[in-house]
């Protein structure tokens, strides 16, 4: 599989990879995407009766479309932790606030999780394969590893695949009282921010069998584990890197999900050292925020380094300098540490 393009709408500059170079630095606990002009891609009577997330989903999905030049892909697959959860509140608030009468069907409609895939299948008039995966923080790499199985079988030879999720004031004072956002990291050596903080994701791959003069990179394969111990961390590695015919020496940095968040990263803690030492760590959620599909904007991020052949030295771990030259690149991510993911990305 090989990336053709990627687009994302996040609490950084949307549709922009400005990021890279002058990222934006929150000191809040709680931020959401910044919009971008919605009318310079959905008609604004359209636009009206869509929820926020459904149409970040359209225009990173059109603008990933139009920077490949792929206009209709064979498949398109998402990834959502959350679905469209603001749309669930506003129509589960007004069935209390209106004793279940003169309920307005819209919210209803758009309350489901696959809402957001078949929303952007007819906006692209795509009839072919659409899926959507909802695995908390693993959502958008099963999304991933199920276009892979397509792409093998040979049933397809084009893919939209995304990973979606907004982050709604309620649910995010929810997970304020279980003290999910302050829950500080005590390795600091793993430890990027201060603490986690909530961020918005929605993030669109245009994916290709052939290569071609527009790709960004390749995806060199991925492994999802449950509940892995460090033999099978460690043979899921290997059997990666065999796969693509290369060895840890030929990767020039690994990817990780650290947040700052003591639960989250005691994993990384853990695993780092042992699976990947001596290579340098980078991480990407300080600039994004953390949400069940910020693994998505980990691969858009990786993407974007490979791209420019540089990791900046605002998202390198342990005080590392900048990265150049760089290659080959794993990312290791993880949900409640017990779905362990592994993804090589190659250029």
């Amino acid at each position: 599989m090989y990336i053709q393009s990627a687009e994302q709408i996040s609490i950084q500059q949307p549709l922009s990879d400005d990021w890279f170079d002058a990222p934006i630095i929150y000191d809040s606990v709680y931020v959401r995407a910044i919009e971008p002009n919605y009318k310079e891609y959905i008609e604004s009577n359209k636009a009206r009766r869509m929820g926020k997330i459904l149409k970040r989903a359209i225009v990173t999905t059109l603008a990933a479309a139009k920077k490949s030049g792929i206009a209709l892909p064979d498949a398109i697959i998402s990834g959502t932790g959350l679905g469209c959860i603001e749309s669930t509140g506003i129509f589960l608030e007004a069935m209390l606030r209106n004793g279940e009468e003169l309920l307005q069907p819209t919210h209803f409609m758009q309350s489901t999780h696959n809402t957001i895939g078949s929303l952007a299948s007819i906006e692209m008039k795509c009839h072919g394969y659409n899926s959507t995966y909802t695995h908390k923080g693993v959502s958008f790499e099963h999304a991933l590893l199920d276009a892979c199985l397509q792409f093998n079988a040979g049933r397809i030879k084009t893919a939209l695949v995304g990973g979606y999720d907004e982050m709604t004031p309620n649910y995010q004072l929810l997970l304020s009282r279980i003290g999910y956002w302050r829950a500080h990291s005590e390795n600091t050596t793993l430890k990027k921010g201060e603490e986690a903080f909530a961020g918005e994701t929605s993030v669109s791959f245009m994916l290709s069998s052939e290569k071609n003069e527009k790709t960004i990179c390749q995806i060199g394969g991925i492994q999802l584990l449950y509940q892995p111990n460090e033999n099978d961390l460690r043979f899921a590695l290997d059997e990666l890197l065999r796969q693509h015919a290369c060895t840890m020496n030929d990767i020039d940095a690994v990817f990780v999900g650290v947040s700052g968040n003591r639960a989250n990263d005691a994993a990384y803690h853990r695993n780092a050292p042992v699976l990947f030492a001596g290579k340098p760590l980078a991480t990407y959620k300080h600039i994004f925020g953390e949400s069940y599909t910020a693994s998505g904007l980990g691969m858009y991020a990786a993407a974007t380094c490979l791209r420019k052949k540089r990791i900046p030295q605002h998202m390198a771990l342990n005080g590392s300098n900048a990265i150049d030259h760089v290659k080959n690149v794993l990312l290791y991510n993880h949900s409640d540490d017990k779905n362990h993911t592994l993804t090589l990305l190659t250029s």
